[in-house]
């Protein structure tokens, strides 16, 4: 039996969505910043909490939900202002919805990801975000599974994947994977645009 939201839509496991990023200036921006090294379990932030980036923010106060990231203000790094291609690409979605974090994400050869689940990272959760996912560079050894189901993620394309499910990565290459990650809130304009995408 189908899984449903609350209006009545089937839960979307996973969709190709009908972008296309330029993956040598992604990666040609992503070599430049990289110099700097990748930080917090292989990730470079290029959007991150607003304290984190400017110290004189102080820490927010404890939030009883974090799950739709309204717990504190979201900034660009000086990593993303060295990125104006990838920046870009974060205004094309920013332009409808708020966009919280932003990360690159680097898998390295031979590394594995254990099978988890990110239990705010769905369309159909109450107070969540969900997170868009952009392969910079990736090879034909590297496995995404959702659900044990592979994932043929690919260069430059843009997908959809409902977090909350199962999911773990296997990277069984000699090169690196990295991938470029956009947290936002769904409203209704992220709505339509995953499930116009599923129903093509």
């Amino acid at each position: 039996m189908d899984t449903l939201v609350g209006d009545g839509k089937k839960v979307i496991e996973r969709v190709q969505l009908p972008y296309h990023f330029e993956v040598n200036q992604m990666v040609a921006e992503m070599q430049t910043i990289r110099q700097k090294g990748f930080q917090y379990y292989d990730a470079i932030p290029l959007r991150a909490p607003a304290h984190e980036v400017d110290s004189s923010i102080p820490f927010p106060p404890p939030a009883e939900d974090y799950a739709d990231g309204s717990w504190t203000q979201w900034m660009n790094t000086d990593y993303l202002k060295a990125c104006p291609y990838i920046s870009s690409i974060i205004d094309v979605f920013a332009e409808h919805t708020t966009v919280n974090l932003v990360r690159l994400l680097r898998l390295a050869p031979g590394a594995v990801v254990k099978e988890h689940t990110d239990p705010t990272l769905g369309l159909h959760i109450h107070k969540s975000m969900i997170r868009l996912t952009i392969p910079i560079l990736v090879n034909d050894e590297v496995e995404f599974y959702l659900n044990n189901k592979l994932v043929p993620m690919r260069a430059g394309e843009c997908w959809y994947l409902n977090l909350t499910d199962p999911h773990r990565v296997i990277n069984g290459g000699t090169e690196e994977r990295i991938n470029l990650t956009i947290d936002m809130i769904p409203n209704e304009w992220v709505i339509n645009m995953i499930y116009s995408a599923a129903s093509n």
